[in-house]
């Protein structure tokens, strides 16, 4: 096998435009490409910033309904910052931070509902 490394994956959202909004100016991603796929479809895709996988915000995946996404893991080196951050505009993040033996996260949920995990290993 010649994989290298994961490339993309596709979180399910309803509105494009307010999904990108999210990404990219709450969470903090680049904006990689917003490209036309047809008379009604668009290619949307995100990703942190100096990262290696990309997301794309798709809204035509019928198996894959808008929020019903759950364990996209985001990592961070700053997770009480994060979180204050988070809370300032307005996203609720579940609980406190707990500890875990590789670890501390917290989660949340972008617009749509898709789950996230927000982890620092470090």
């Amino acid at each position: 096998m010649g994989i290298t490394g994961v490339q993309l994956f596709s979180l399910p959202v309803s509105d494009q435009d307010r999904a990108r909004d999210f990404y990219v100016g709450v969470l903090g991603f680049e904006l990689v490409a917003d490209t036309g796929m047809g008379p009604s479809m668009r290619w949307v895709q995100v990703r942190p910033p100096g990262g290696a996988t990309s997301i794309t915000l798709a809204t035509w995946f019928d198996s894959m309904p808008a929020g019903s996404a759950r364990g996209a893991v985001l990592e961070t080196d700053d997770l009480e910052g994060d979180v204050v951050r988070l809370g300032a505009l307005g996203v609720a993040v579940d609980g406190e931070v707990p500890e875990a033996l590789w670890g501390r996260f917290v989660t949340f949920a972008d617009p749509d509902g898709n789950g996230i995990v927000l982890q620092s290993t470090s």
